[in-house]
């Protein structure tokens, strides 16, 4: 998945169709065009942040990106909004994030601050096959690793370290993909007389979210043929209806991944240039770092089980002591990382 699903998982410990945001990018039928899900409405279940606020707790929001600051809206007890942006990418440094991060601990003390650094995925982005830069991805990395080491000297500087458990991971993995290695579907769509002007398809990397906008006394012939021509396109990994992936209505009528090495590019070839995606399955794998001055934090244990960003909610809860949401979790605690009191 995308930046905003992940870290709309991360918050609310739900999938997609349960939290009603399956990608960054979808085909809006209200407002008839696609759109980035970058409005607090977008994501309609109750996250960690605004759950924790109205059980008295002090929380907060440091986020990178625009469409992450615009999504979570005003949920978190204060927010900084980021700034200053870098064209373009529309982040925020993670030198400017961190200074706000810190500011933040030290002016509101927040008992829980839900950050987003977004350098590393912007380098990450820009890089053609995955080597040409990796010099400069290997530099950002170190200098977001630098930006979280000066977070926990301010933690430990200010006694505040003997308290806390940070968890640190990533949203998702990166693939990359050379220019002649991409796939449009749109063009195929509307070549098809039975599609033509019936189909949108919106882009989101690793991933085509098609849906049909057509007659209804065609949809199943025409989702049977967007189906067809999808599955039979280079590049092309594997075609889903929305429900087999838990993505919800939001999704559309199909979900297209590509294979490892290519990218979708829509409405035409030339509309996405960036030859670094994700969205498809072989970026999913990510790390997920517990970490902390907290005795609670158990010191070396390493799992093998797979990491996901939608056990972050359920496992930060169960250390705030929360209820499981209406309708349980979708994630699971991670509490393996943490010294048993039971």
């Amino acid at each position: 998945m995308e930046t905003i699903p992940n870290h709309a998982m991360m918050m609310s410990g739900l999938r997609p169709d349960r939290s009603g945001v399956p990608a960054n990018s979808v085909y809006d039928r209200a407002e008839a065009r696609i759109r980035t899900l970058d409005r607090p409405a977008d994501l309609r279940a109750p996250t960690l942040l605004d759950r924790l606020r109205e059980s008295g707790h002090v929380t907060g929001t440091v986020l990178s990106k625009t469409y992450l600051y615009g999504i979570f809206g005003e949920r978190a007890s204060v927010r900084w909004e980021p700034f200053p942006i870098v064209p373009v990418s529309e982040h925020a440094p993670d030198l400017a994030s961190t200074d706000a991060l810190i500011s933040m601990v030290e002016h509101a003390d927040p008992e829980l601050v839900f950050v987003n650094l977004g350098d590393v995925d912007r380098v990450g982005h820009s890089d053609l096959t995955g080597t040409t830069l990796q010099a400069a991805r290997t530099a950002a990395l170190a200098s977001t690793d630098q930006q979280v080491g000066r977070f926990v000297a301010h933690l430990k500087g200010t006694g505040r370290w003997a308290s806390s458990v940070l968890l640190v991971l990533a949203d998702h993995s990166m693939d990359w993909s050379l220019p002649h290695r991409v796939v449009s579907l749109q063009p195929r769509m509307d070549a098809e007389p039975l599609l033509a002007g019936a189909v949108v398809v919106a882009q989101n990397g690793g991933a085509d979210l098609l849906a049909y906008t057509g007659p209804a006394e065609r949809r199943q012939a025409a989702l049977a043929l967007m189906r067809e021509l999808a599955a039979a396109t280079p590049g092309v990994l594997s075609v889903h209806e929305p429900g087999e992936l838990r993505l919800g209505p939001e999704a559309g009528d199909l979900v297209a991944y590509c294979r490892a090495g290519w990218r979708f590019t829509e409405p035409v070839v030339l509309s996405n240039p960036i030859p670094g995606n994700h969205g498809h399955p072989v970026t999913e794998p990510i790390p997920f770092f517990v970490a902390g001055g907290h005795p609670m934090v158990r010191r070396g244990a390493v799992s093998s089980a797979q990491a996901r960003t939608v056990d972050v909610a359920p496992t930060v809860g169960k250390l705030f002591g929360l209820s499981e949401p209406e309708g349980g979790s979708d994630g699971t605690p991670r509490m393996d990382a943490f010294v048993s009191t039971g």
